[in-house]
């Protein structure tokens, strides 16, 4: 069996996580999100959002559900979304902001980031009323597609511009963890309260079975919104499940960010490996996505052992691959990587 550096949830959970579940299984609670595991794990995670936050928490079970929900419930019906081409909800959510009638304001990205320049110009672009869409919320990602990490300052900057404008600013928080325990980074979830609109702490890809957490920062946008949840099916009756996964990702010890570390390390790992077997990086990883240019040859005889994805072709001879580590990523499976190219 090939092993998978294709992605960072081929895995199924974290054993705490699985212990948690089996521990409280037969435990009988209030559905719907109304469980002691849910209102305690909603108030773990407000511990780490700074004493002015008053916005609230919500559970979903994917990350598609929480951008679709989040992003529709805060936006007029003529209002659009502003995003880089790269990010996630263009590419790979089958048009779900489209269907809910929101146009999608795509902008060139510099390493899978919005820049205030990029960002300031889409806005000029779109300024056309009543015969454009009026944008009404910036998307961006953290951990980025392009496997970046966005500074306080970088994400300060959006934020002045998005007050600026009457916009909201909206956080995808897929692989937030990694973001958070990346070298890289300077923020803390309560810099993200205070910069971002809407954000959400991701499940999925860091060792949850499943399940995402949004978090409504802005107070004026928290009324109904958990009534948004239940019209776009988001609300589940077993939420209990939801809620003991986050109450265990953020324990005493914070575990969410200790196994997102292990991520980073492998692919930092992984990424010494290729330029020691003499190939090239696109970029130094910020977090657990390693982007390498390698010889197509190489690339065939490296898949009957690894899944993994290509990117884009470089040249008739090379392309760009991308490989992922995890929480449970196995260190032998890394060295045996970097022993193939070497080999």
């Amino acid at each position: 069996m090939r092993y998978s550096f294709l992605n960072d949830y081929s895995e199924g959970a974290h054993p705490s996580i699985l212990n948690a579940l089996v521990e409280s299984n037969m435990v009988q609670q209030t559905p719907y999100g109304g469980d002691v595991f849910s209102v305690d794990a909603k108030q773990r995670i407000r511990n780490h959002l700074g004493e002015s936050f008053s916005g609230s928490v919500h559970f979903v079970a994917s990350g598609t559900l929480a951008n679709l929900v989040s992003i529709s419930s805060v936006l007029k019906p003529y209002e659009a979304v502003i995003t880089v081409q790269s990010g996630h909800i263009v590419s790979h959510e089958a048009g779900a902001i489209e269907a809910t009638g929101h146009k999608l304001i795509t902008v060139p990205g510099v390493e899978g980031k919005l820049t205030p320049e990029n960002l300031r110009e889409a806005i000029a672009k779109n300024s056309f009323f009543p015969h454009m869409a009026k944008p009404g919320l910036i998307y961006i990602s953290n951990v980025t597609e392009m496997g970046t990490v966005y500074t306080h300052a970088e994400l300060s900057a959006l934020s002045a511009i998005a007050k600026e404008h009457g916009l909201l600013l909206f956080m995808d928080g897929a692989r937030m963890g990694m973001a958070l325990a990346s070298n890289k980074n300077d923020m803390t979830l309560a810099d993200i309260a205070e910069l971002c609109d809407v954000f959400w702490i991701g499940g999925t890809k860091v060792g949850a079975l499943l399940g995402e957490a949004i978090v409504v920062s802005n107070p004026e946008l928290v009324e109904g919104f958990d009534i948004c949840i239940k019209q776009k099916g988001g609300l589940l009756a077993k939420g209990r499940v939801l809620g003991v996964q986050f109450q265990t990702l953020f324990n005493d010890e914070l575990l969410y960010v200790e196994i997102a570390r292990h991520a980073n390390a492998m692919a930092a790992q992984l990424a010494e490996g290729i330029k020691a077997a003499g190939y090239d990086l696109q970029d130094e990883p910020d977090a657990n996505q390693v982007f390498a240019i390698l010889p197509n040859t190489l690339i065939e005889t490296l898949k009957q052992s690894f899944e993994f994805f290509v990117w884009q072709p470089v040249d008739d001879a090379k392309s760009l691959v991308r490989l992922v580590t995890s929480w449970a990523t196995e260190e032998s499976q890394v060295i045996r990587f970097v022993g193939q190219l070497k080999g």
